[in-house]
């Protein structure tokens, strides 16, 4: 019963853990990436529909994002997507090809970016610590209902107290990383 909530436990952390990257992922560093535009989503015909599943991209050198549309038409809308965006990019069009070319971050910018990669770790640790709520909250139900014994649920509170401090370093280690890619100039 224990092992059997430990593995679940250690699966939906996994699982936030997974959310973390991919959140951390769309945040500038001063490097191009085609994973700075995962959350702009175009309106493809009355659908908000993802860049990538629109287009092509590509990143060509380290400060320029290419997007080829298969579309030509919707040229406009995608450009008209990434500049609502608050990413602070300004994309260029030759009629085929949409070019973004990334700037050097200020200072401010850079300090800006690195509240928000707070901010996001943050969450996730407190979805770690739901988590953690939940599968102790299992632990004396499972007490309660005579499931377990006393010795059991110590035993068990403290494996998943060990799990969550392992994965609240884990985002510790991805943060402090994302940061310090950030402020690197």
């Amino acid at each position: 019963m224990i092992s059997a909530l430990l593995d679940t436990t250690g699966d939906r952390m996994d699982k936030t853990m997974e959310d973390l990257t991919r959140s951390l992922s769309t945040i500038r560093t001063g490097r191009a990436s085609v994973h700075l535009l995962d959350g702009i989503l175009v309106d493809y015909y009355g659908t908000s529909t993802p860049i990538n599943q629109l287009a092509t991209l590509h990143v060509p050198e380290p400060a320029m994002i290419t997007i080829q549309p298969w579309d030509v038409t919707q040229i406009r809308e995608i450009e008209r997507a990434i500049l609502s965006s608050d990413l602070g990019i300004n994309p260029a069009n030759d009629g085929k090809v949409i070019r973004i070319p990334i700037p050097p971050l200020t200072n401010e910018r850079r300090q800006e970016l690195a509240k928000q990669v707070h901010r996001i770790s943050e969450e996730h640790k407190t979805a770690l610590r739901s988590i953690r709520r939940d599968s102790n909250e299992n632990l004396k139900t499972a007490l309660k209902n005579k499931e377990i014994s006393e010795d059991d649920e110590f035993k068990g509170l403290a494996a998943v107290q060990k799990v969550t401090d392992d994965f609240v370093l884990r985002v510790d280690g991805l943060s402090n990383q994302k940061e310090r890619e950030i402020l690197e100039v």
